[in-house]
């Protein structure tokens, strides 16, 4: 019933805006209209044009009564999931970007302006307070937490992110091979990641191809990235933020990166070609592949381990196996023992961009036992 009344509202609205602005047209310009021949030949007198000129007007406020139905619904979607704090932010800067366009315009609309362009004015308003209003509201968006200090500057955050002691957490940016990966849920568990945690509509929009995919591969990826997003929106609540923010560009990671530069967040990725793409345009980003290699325990040359032997290795008699993390290692003298534990003899490592390789050899094939058995006979 109310979005029936405001539609109603709209369509009123526009037939007496057509029907009053026929008083505000010059004489001449009216007698040259009504006189005119074509569209308006019709027309005997001003009650004529008015009448028409209001069908006009009501036909439009519809039009536009219908797209503020939809715009007014997904405004009231997004404020709901919307963070309290980050919706007082937006709401202060674009009351302050009204506020600085009607202070510049006062002066402009006491001007005297002729009659022929009288329509300036309120052209001039509008646009004004368009313009002010939107470069508010990305402000706040932007700069919201730093706004709200200046509302409260004797809080402690802001006392101590004034004197340099705290630093403010920024906003974790997720890529989507990271949501994939499922790793980011154990990081937020164990409170390793700080701030807010925004997921792009572009990242959303990918996951839900790859769901729609026919390769079987791709759709269980797909399903797996929106089943532990739903999983932290259950768990983490406002925390995490749904950036609907269109960018220009040609993919996902130009969208992520122009998001993360204008957010002055903390890009999370297990990308390493987008890793290094961000790091080129000074972003902060976190490689996920670069941590789980920063945190795996040492293995030393010399150092014996047992691991059981899964595959064949590329050279002849070359068996791998895996440390727990996950790590290959390249055992030389195993082809045979595949299915076996062995205790192996660390000889090397090799650290790559995309990870760590680490070389060893079985115990009985090791210098050390070769040395010692020489010295027995």
């Amino acid at each position: 019933m109310g979005e029936l009344f405001i539609l109603f509202l709209f369509l009123i609205s526009g037939a007496l805006t057509g029907w009053f602005c026929v008083d505000l047209l010059p004489e001449d310009f009216l007698q040259q209209l009504l006189l005119k021949e074509g569209l308006f030949e019709q027309l005997a007198n001003k009650s004529d044009l008015k009448s028409l000129l209001a069908g006009i007007g009501a036909f439009l406020g519809l039009l536009v009564g219908l797209l503020f139905k939809q715009l007014r619904k997904r405004l009231l979607q997004k404020i709901r999931t919307m963070p309290t704090d980050l919706l007082i932010s937006r709401s202060v800067g674009l009351i302050l970007g009204l506020l600085v366009a009607n202070l510049l315009l006062a002066p402009i609309l006491l001007l005297p302006i002729p009659k022929e362009i009288i329509f300036a004015k309120p052209l001039i308003a509008i646009l004004s307070n368009i313009f002010f209003g939107l470069i508010g509201y990305n402000l706040a968006e932007v700069h919201g937490r730093t706004l709200l200090r200046l509302f409260n500057p004797n809080s402690t955050d802001a006392l101590l992110i004034a004197e340099g002691i705290l630093t403010p957490a920024s906003a974790k940016i997720l890529d989507t091979s990271v949501i994939i990966d499922g790793r980011i849920n154990a990081l937020l568990e164990s409170e390793l990641i700080e701030g807010r945690v925004i997921v792009s509509q572009s990242v959303i929009d990918e996951l839900q191809q790859l769901a729609d995919s026919s390769n079987n591969e791709k759709r269980g990826k797909g399903r797996r990235g929106i089943k532990l997003l739903n999983n932290l929106r259950e768990k983490y609540g406002r925390r995490l933020v749904l950036n609907n923010t269109k960018y220009e560009g040609s993919g996902v990671d130009d969208y992520l990166l122009q998001l993360t530069a204008d957010t002055g967040g903390t890009l999370i990725t297990a990308d390493y070609n987008l890793s290094q793409i961000a790091k080129v345009k000074d972003l902060k980003v976190l490689n996920l592949s670069e941590l789980v290699i920063a945190l795996r325990a040492d293995v030393q040359p010399g150092e014996k381990i047992t691991l059981k032997i899964v595959r064949e290795g590329k050279e002849e008699n070359q068996g791998i196996g895996y440390l727990d993390d996950g790590t290959m290692v390249v055992i030389e003298g195993a082809k045979k023992s595949i299915g076996q534990r062995l205790v192996v003899v660390i000889t090397g490592a090799l650290q790559t961009p995309t990870g760590r390789m680490i070389f060893g050899q079985t115990e009985k094939n090791s210098p050390s036992n070769k040395s010692n058995k020489t010295k027995a006979s």
